[in-house]
């Protein structure tokens, strides 16, 4: 960790390249963006035959998939329903896994929360996390509560834990909780690593250690 430090205080920005990036406005014009070394910005237009724009999506997504009547999971943006107290009440949630990361719970006097903080990352063991967040779950069922999982965009973590809960505490096999998972909320993905945890995981042989 020194070392490291050393190496990141001791970095110059001279030694950093410069990059440019290819931006299409919401009219169509393509722009190169060029950062130079003071941090201005340089626009360059890039010419193109066809130009063709975007609606831009300010929207909030709200949407929530219900995998078990105790049990949903957010739809992307996944922090967007988490933060909406009309959906929470009209889902009746009373319980809140928070698996994301820099994502505030909004409503600690009125739900109970648990804030796990995970990384979208392959390497990331995700199944060390599943006794905390089932228990969670467990507490909340046992009150006759609804839980909502979310993460940041509702796509890796939150979906790879409500899996991982149904193979823990339902014994179901990983194709039956993913397919389970996907019929609630079809755009799941989770990432490479999360995905080969969760087809090696053996909730017994979890339970034993």
């Amino acid at each position: 960790m020194n070392s490291l430090t050393c190496e990141i205080n001791g970095f110059s920005k001279n030694r950093l390249k410069k990059q440019s990036t290819r931006v299409t406005t919401v009219t169509g014009r393509r722009l190169i963006e060029t950062r130079g070394k003071d941090g201005d910005v340089q626009q360059v237009e890039e010419p193109s035959d066809a130009a063709f724009g975007f609606v831009e999506d300010s929207c909030l997504d709200l949407q929530v998939g219900v995998v078990r009547p105790f049990l949903l999971l957010c739809e992307t943006s996944s922090q967007d329903a988490a933060h909406d107290l009309d959906v929470l009440r009209k889902f009746k949630v009373t319980h809140v896994l928070n698996v994301a990361y820099g994502v505030a719970n909004p409503f600690p006097h009125l739900l109970h929360y648990r804030t796990v903080t995970l990384l979208d990352l392959p390497d990331t063991d995700i199944t060390s996390y599943f006794p905390e967040c089932c228990a969670f779950i467990e507490e909340a069922r046992a009150e006759e509560g609804v839980v909502l999982v979310h993460c940041n965009a509702g796509v890796s973590r939150s979906s790879s834990m409500v899996i991982g809960y149904l193979m823990t505490r339902e014994g179901l096999a990983f194709d039956d909780a993913f397919s389970q998972v996907k019929a609630a909320r079809p755009s799941i993905c989770p990432n490479p690593g999360f995905l080969l945890q969760l087809k090696n995981y053996d909730p017994q042989a979890s339970t034993s250690s």
